[in-house]
């Protein structure tokens, strides 16, 4: 029989894991480069081998761990399932609680500086009315979330069992946060408790056009969606594909050499980057690395995959839900009429930053800003 109880949690990854890491970094062995300029054939050799030689040499991954245990981390039993999850309280007066939920390829890391501008907007020159106590659970199968032990997960099984850890925190009345992945599951949590979730609010992916779609499409929709179909996010590497095709054997790889999971995680993050900065602009290394880290040092690059290769027919594109209110950051505007068919959208910037996957790392001061926009008419 499962167990209700909440547990403290402090991550401590063992020196000896650590001067493995830098043992195999030192030990690696990278290929010739091939024909072509910068990334037009994956992640260029140069660029890779001095972020692998910081990740060896300069990165600091104790004082990375040092600075994610300054939040209080817990873990409880939902659903069979080990849970890990922040649990940030604000100290203003009427804060609402928020959960946000992380996306592929990432970890409740994505919102180390995302954090404190929510539960602390006084320092950060917000209106302290906005404040959020804040709930970051880590997705099954990815950083310290227990991986799925048989087939047949749905990011609306992970939606009801954030509804009970909501629950079990003892909260009525939350919103509910997320963006690539996490904007699956968000929706899911309003399914699972519409009476208590007080808006959904999603980064990217609504109102994406279906093929049957196009014939009746106004001709700003169908510009939006000829534009999108020229960028570098939606021309890369297929990760659903070859993740539904064989997630166990590239698994072995990225579990076994970190020079090869650092170049897979850059290349997503590479293709996903739609900021029009370069990557190491538009994210801090150290959080790139201590991203990476938590995926090696858990062994989760297999386990993570789970949403690509038991969604049937794919993933597809997130269509949200009609039970709770829907606010839209980084969406395509021209795309809102087709969001609106399945959801009740109350905000959608025009001038959000369309198509960017990694806010919560490169802008959190936008983000949170919005982020209290939205909930400021719903709570």
């Amino acid at each position: 029989m499962g167990s209700e109880e909440i547990r403290p949690f402090r991550i401590d990854v063992p020196q000896e894991d650590v001067d493995d890491l830098r043992d195999r970094l030192t030990r690696a062995r990278l290929p010739r480069g091939l024909p072509g300029e910068g990334w037009s054939r994956g992640v260029p050799g140069a660029w890779l081998r001095e972020v692998a030689e910081y990740w060896r040499d300069g990165y600091d991954w104790c004082g990375q761990e040092a600075r994610l245990n300054g939040f209080p981390q817990f873990t409880t039993e939902i659903g069979g399932q080990e849970i890990h999850f922040l649990h940030i309280r604000s100290a203003e007066p009427g804060a609402l609680p928020v959960l946000l939920t992380h996306g592929w390829p990432n970890s409740f890391v994505e919102f180390a500086d995302l954090v404190g501008h929510l539960t602390g907007p006084r320092a950060h020159g917000g209106d302290p009315s906005g404040a959020f106590h804040v709930v970051v659970p880590s997705i099954p199968g990815f950083g310290f979330s227990e991986p799925p032990r048989e087939t047949g997960w749905t990011t609306a099984r992970v939606g009801r069992i954030w509804a009970e850890l909501m629950d079990r925190l003892g909260y009525d009345r939350y919103g509910v946060q997320g963006g690539d992945l996490g904007a699956y599951i968000a929706p899911e949590v309003a399914r699972a408790a519409p009476e208590r979730v007080a808006g959904v609010y999603v980064i990217g992916g609504l109102g994406f056009p279906a093929e049957e779609d196009l014939p009746g499409m106004t001709q700003e929709e169908r510009a939006a969606y000829e534009w999108l179909q020229e960028q570098d996010w939606m021309n890369g590497v297929d990760h659903h594909a070859l993740l539904r095709a064989a997630p166990q054997t590239f698994a072995y790889g990225w579990h076994d050499s970190p020079v090869a999971a650092l170049a897979w995680m850059a290349q997503k993050f590479h293709e996903f980057n739609a900021s029009g900065k370069p990557l190491e602009e538009a994210i801090d290394r150290d959080l790139f690395l201590t991203n990476v880290s938590l995926y090696w040092f858990t062994g989760t690059w297999g386990s993570s995959s789970w949403p690509m290769y038991d969604s049937p027919g794919g993933i597809g594109w997130p269509e949200g839900q009609k039970a709770v209110p829907t606010g839209v950051y980084s969406g395509l505007p021209e795309f809102r009429r087709l969001a609106e068919r399945h959801n009740t959208i109350v905000h959608w910037p025009e001038d959000n930053p369309g198509g960017h996957h990694f806010l919560a790392m490169d802008a959190p001061d936008a983000l949170a800003a919005d982020m209290r926009a939205f909930f400021g008419k719903v709570r």
